[in-house]
């Protein structure tokens, strides 16, 4: 064998060896745990770069809208805790409106009806993100600012110059 061959098994030699005990060390385990949303994300963010760069159809979109949200909210909750998922479900539904309503606004015969139908979608899925939020314990901060500006609202708005200074 010549010095050359012999340099490049050494080398895959080495970095096998250093492959073992990466992986055993849990290296790879933490990276698989940590940073798999990004085979969500990146893919979608590709798929929107081949779109508008007009190397695919608009109908790519579809999915690249969907992938990149799921990509971003499983980031969010494998980073914060995945008991956020109680409140965060929606934005399942919010992915596809996204994907939807991106086709609607860049497909050749516009559909006015894919875009109503994908607004709605978005509205009811940020519809149900708000109500299942206001069934934690939040609904305790709106009741307080509503206390809050019911009072700053009868005290005239920063004291007796207001217009309910002379009482009821």
């Amino acid at each position: 064998m010549s010095s050359k061959n012999d340099m490049k098994l050494g080398l895959f030699i080495i970095c096998a060896g250093l492959f073992i005990l990466l992986g055993k060390l849990g290296v790879f385990g933490f990276l698989g745990r940590a940073l798999w949303p990004l085979l969500l994300l990146i893919p979608g963010l590709i798929l929107h770069v081949f779109v508008f760069g007009r190397r695919l159809s608009p109908a790519a979109l579809i999915p690249a809208g969907i992938m990149t949200v799921y990509g971003l909210l499983f980031g969010l909750c494998n980073t914060f805790g995945w008991w956020m998922m109680a409140y965060l479900w929606p934005v399942l539904l919010l992915g596809i409106a996204v994907g939807l309503y991106e086709y609607s606004l860049y497909a050749s015969p516009r559909s006015g009806g894919l875009t109503v139908g994908s607004a709605v979608l978005g509205i009811v899925s940020l519809l149900l993100m708000f109500l299942g939020v206001l069934g934690s314990g939040f609904i305790y901060i709106v009741g307080a600012v509503l206390i809050v500006a019911g009072i700053w609202l009868m005290l005239g708005r920063g004291g007796r110059r207001g217009r309910y200074r002379r009482g009821w």
